[in-house]
């Protein structure tokens, strides 16, 4: 006792601090080899005041290793292993803080502050029933204690989002789920099952950025994780990036071989893989009919997974479009684009189909989209054609009226024309109804309106080209009875003679 306080004098004079620790080192030092040294309890109440000093200055790295050595210097004391889980908690470090609780309470179970640690520890950890269970035995030493209380209502608040994300996941509702585990893990910090599970949800809906982003932290604290390494699989399985996935899947089986999710996904994604390259080596090999089916098998592998089967159905539509079924092509391209709204070729493939059944509303449509989206010239072109052919879709089609296609010849339009004149000339339906008599009338002048444009270069060029006519200054008056007997008239052919009874604009036919 002499000798410490000359020791505290010394270094007062010296104007230097002292503390437990140092006296004690000098104490034992082999300057005062002839004393013995302080006693246990002694210097481990040094330690502990020491790391009091660094967890109130928040330095609990510190803390934590003074605290080391007031449990190694007294091995039995409760408190310390309770200051030490205090100090492990601040640094996220659950598990390790969860045995000090432990050792704090088997050292003595009236350690009120380490059954209260122990709680904090197993929900943290997500275990909120063996939590519940700590946070009774405090209010069973201390029935007034606010926080066990509060403590208390978490960890069945946790239990009660752990059973709803249960149910939920089985019917499929992976939006609830992660709603659940959001709310969990408010309390559960630390629980990596709900994390693995809230990120295998996030992965289910499309999240893929988040899902990835929650496997990778735990990854990087646990690369041995067999459920994250599952879910950085499943990541990029459902981005098509296949040949990856499929060497996490390995890995995770690695670690886990019974992983039941791994394998199947494993699997899945083999067989997609396989499937989906056979069908396009078949549609190379102009292999049509093989291609669509090998597609159609292939979208039945696995429903969840969104892009590889957006693409499928895509590729499906090219080979239907190929084979003509176009409402089966329109289809699947629909069916793409409601897996994946920012799919630009399925929006093409599906406008290329409209535009084959002349449904140029639904086609611009679609290549107005494509255009918002990426602004190419290639994609302005394919939206002002589209737009083009709209417009001269509003207009009479003349190639229709005469029943050819629109790259008829000057013969072919002749021909057309004689036909649709004869079957629609007025004489020839005289003894029909007034209805009919009109409207066979009016068809035979939009022949005669038809030829007179397509026969002429010059309006049938601008006709084309979507012009429409009249407001070009173009003259489309016409007579339909002489065009008429421009090609029945003369000997040999038809000849029309007016008849007062028949009234005006019929005629009979003479055959010469």
């Amino acid at each position: 006792t002499v000798i410490v306080s000359c020791m505290r004098i010394l270094f007062t004079r010296a104007l230097l601090p002292i503390s437990w620790a140092d006296i004690s080192a000098w104490y034992n030092s082999s300057f005062f080899f002839y004393v013995s040294p302080l006693p246990p309890f002694r210097e481990a109440e040094c330690f502990k005041e020491q790391g009091n000093a660094f967890y109130n200055k928040k330095d609990y790295y510190e803390a934590f290793n003074y605290y080391t050595k007031a449990i190694d210097a007294c091995p039995k004391n409760a408190s310390y292993y309770g200051n030490r889980a205090a100090t492990l908690m601040m640094l996220n470090r659950y598990r390790e803080a969860l045995e000090d609780s432990q050792q704090a309470v088997r050292l003595d179970d009236c350690f009120m502050k380490g059954h209260l640690r122990e709680g904090k520890c197993h929900l943290s950890l997500g275990n909120a029933m063996a939590a519940s269970r700590c946070f009774q035995k405090v209010l069973q030493l201390e029935p007034d204690n606010g926080q066990a209380q509060q403590e208390h209502k978490n960890a069945e608040a946790v239990l009660q989002y752990e059973k709803m994300a249960e149910l939920d996941f089985e019917k499929r509702d992976f939006r609830k789920v992660v709603y659940c585990m959001d709310r969990a893990l408010e309390f559960a910090s630390a629980c990596h099952r709900f994390k693995i599970l809230k990120a295998e949800c996030l992965a289910l809906i499309g999240r893929y950025p988040e899902a990835q982003s929650v496997a990778s932290d735990i990854l990087r604290v646990d690369s041995t994780n067999a459920d994250a390494l599952y879910v950085r699989g499943l990541c990029l399985y459902y981005e098509d990036c296949i040949d990856k996935a499929v060497q996490f899947f390995v890995q995770a089986l690695r670690m886990a071989p019974d992983h039941k999710k791994a394998r199947l996904a494993c699997r899945n994604a083999k067989a997609l893989k396989a499937k989906k390259e056979e069908g396009n080596q078949a549609f190379k090999e102009g292999n049509y009919e093989s291609a669509y089916e090998l597609y159609s098998e292939a979208l039945t592998i696995d429903s969840n997974n969104i892009k590889t089967n957006a693409k499928l159905y895509c590729n499906r539509a090219t080979v239907g479009s190929k084979l003509k079924k176009i409402e089966q092509a329109i289809e699947d391209c629909t069916n793409a684009i409601k897996l994946d709204e920012t799919y630009i070729k399925a929006y093409l493939r599906r406008a290329q189909c409209y535009m084959d059944t002349e449904s140029y509303e639904e086609a611009v449509r679609d290549y107005e989209k494509v255009y918002q989206t990426e602004k190419t010239k290639e994609h302005k072109h394919l939206l002002k054609n589209a737009q083009l052919e709209l417009k001269k879709s509003k207009r009479k089609d003349y190639y229709k009226v005469l029943g050819v296609g629109k790259n008829a010849t000057e013969d072919e339009i002749k021909k057309a024309y004689r036909k649709r004149a004869l079957m629609h000339h007025p004489d020839r339906h005289s003894a029909a109804t007034p209805e009919v008599q009109k409207e066979e009338e009016k068809k035979f002048k939009e022949v005669g309106e038809a030829f007179t444009v397509l026969s002429d270069p010059k309006k049938k060029s601008r006709y084309d080209s979507g012009h429409d006519l009249e407001d070009d200054g173009i003259n489309m008056d016409f007579d339909a009875n002489n065009i008429f007997r421009a090609f029945f008239g003369g000997p040999g052919g038809f000849s029309f003679e007016g008849s007062s009874s028949s009234g005006p604009g019929n005629f009979f036919f003479q055959f010469g």
